[in-house]
């Protein structure tokens, strides 16, 4: 079943507020489990988990920026 359009803005919200701030601790927590590389290989890492996060979530956020579909059409036009 896929999400309706409201659930998917809401889920969007939460995953930007709660999780993306959670996965840069992680993120940072895990490359400072290490010696300190060198700062391009450092810089790689973070880009890499930058982009990783975004992909399994690419549905949610997809088309969240428009209009809602679901929504009746609005007779807002003037003549």
């Amino acid at each position: 079943m896929a999400l309706s359009y409201k659930a998917r803005r809401r889920l969007a919200l939460l995953v930007l507020v709660l999780g993306l701030p959670a996965y840069i601790v992680l993120a940072v927590s895990l490359v400072n489990l290490f010696e300190r590389p060198s700062i391009w290989v450092e810089f790689g890492i973070y880009v890499g988990l930058g982009v990783l996060w975004a992909f399994p979530l690419k549905a949610v956020f997809k088309g969240i920026g428009q209009a809602d579909p679901d929504a009746p059409p609005s007779d807002d036009h003037t003549d």
